[in-house]
């Protein structure tokens, strides 16, 4: 939409958190480097959707949504990290993983118009936390 902070949660919460919720073990942006014209595009497909990066010239190009939610996802959540729950509570779209390191990872996406403060349960523990409206959080814990 030309919104970065719209797109980033459109992308967050269908892209990354709406795959893992349905066990996918990948997420997949379309297309990695794209030209300002958005090419290339497939048929009949997305053809004003930009690459994670636009390239502008051979020596510049632009960092997008994409490139930003790759790079978040691929930091906290490394290969090899396992999905262990996800729920959605008052629109609070979310998934959490284990990482092959053993840190628990938590992805959450604020749908509402308002803050929400919500809790995080682990081994029995409860901590709460808010996050602002229309926010995204990433919570990492041992």
């Amino acid at each position: 939409t030309g919104d970065f902070g719209g797109d980033l949660k459109w992308h967050l919460k269908n892209v990354i958190i709406g795959s893992m919720r349905n066990w996918s073990k990948n997420a997949l942006e379309w297309n990695l480097a794209a030209n300002g014209a958005h090419d290339p595009h497939t048929d009949g497909g997305c053809s004003d959707c930009k690459g994670a990066i636009t390239v502008v010239t051979s020596s510049s190009y632009n960092k997008n949504v994409a490139y930003y939610i790759i790079a978040h996802a691929s930091k906290f959540v490394p290969a090899g990290s396992v999905r262990i729950t996800s729920n959605v509570v008052a629109n609070l779209n979310n998934v959490a993983f284990k990482t092959p390191e053993g840190k628990y990872v938590l992805i959450v996406e604020n749908d509402n118009g308002i803050p929400l403060t919500f809790n995080i349960k682990h081994d029995g523990e409860w901590v709460a936390t808010t996050l602002e409206a229309g926010a995204v959080g990433t919570y990492v814990w041992e």
